[in-house]
């Protein structure tokens, strides 16, 4: 297991998570099924490893087809470029049309479509894909994003939209961008 791969995937992906629309889905979610906490972080968990594993895994492959220089390039510029979609907030738009019930297992299936969904091509998705390239342990880097995203959304869930008001959202996002710059700025000088 890759400590480091697994420590930097945790931080950078739960920085990148404040304030995303995955985040705000978890608080919708939240504030329309207030007795189904359980149900929706299990939702976000299997989502979350599910998607994760497969940007991971996807990042891993790609360094099996393209020379180490052009993986830095791709790298190095992957960073820089998610690092500056950071800046950038997220919205999500509120489902109050929807018709679940209030049971466990609707909200379950519910919350894991559609975190799962609201995952692709996400930045935290796309960083996965790029840590993925970067490291050789997919299974650290896969279980370091997702620890990163319960650690961001659990919260939101539990506390609800008191999580969010009382964190200054574009400080946390400054602090991401600019870990991932910085990560990309390592990769393009140092190979």
């Amino acid at each position: 297991m890759d400590f480091s791969a697994l420590t930097l995937s945790a931080g950078v992906v739960a920085l990148a998570e404040m304030g995303d629309k995955t985040q705000l889905l978890s608080l919708m979610l939240a504030a329309r099924y207030p007795r189904q906490a359980m149900a929706i972080i299990a939702g976000i968990f299997v989502a979350t490893i599910a998607n994760h594993a497969c940007a991971a895994l996807l990042g891993h492959w790609l360094t099996t087809l393209l020379s180490p220089d052009v993986m830095r390039w791709i790298l190095g510029l992957s960073f820089l470029g998610i690092g500056l979609w950071l800046l950038v907030p997220d919205h999500i738009d509120d489902a109050a049309g929807s018709k679940v019930a209030d049971k466990a297992l609707q909200v379950f299936f519910l919350t894991t479509s559609l975190f799962f969904l609201a995952e692709m091509g996400d930045k935290t998705q796309i960083a996965t894909i790029a840590l993925g390239a970067r490291y050789e342990d997919v299974v650290s880097v896969t279980i370091g994003t997702t620890l990163g995203m319960m650690l961001a959304n659990a919260p939101a869930v539990w506390i609800g939209q008191k999580f969010t008001k009382r964190m200054p959202i574009k400080w946390v996002h400054a602090i991401a961008a600019i870990t991932f710059i910085a990560i990309g700025i390592a990769t393009l000088i140092w190979a």
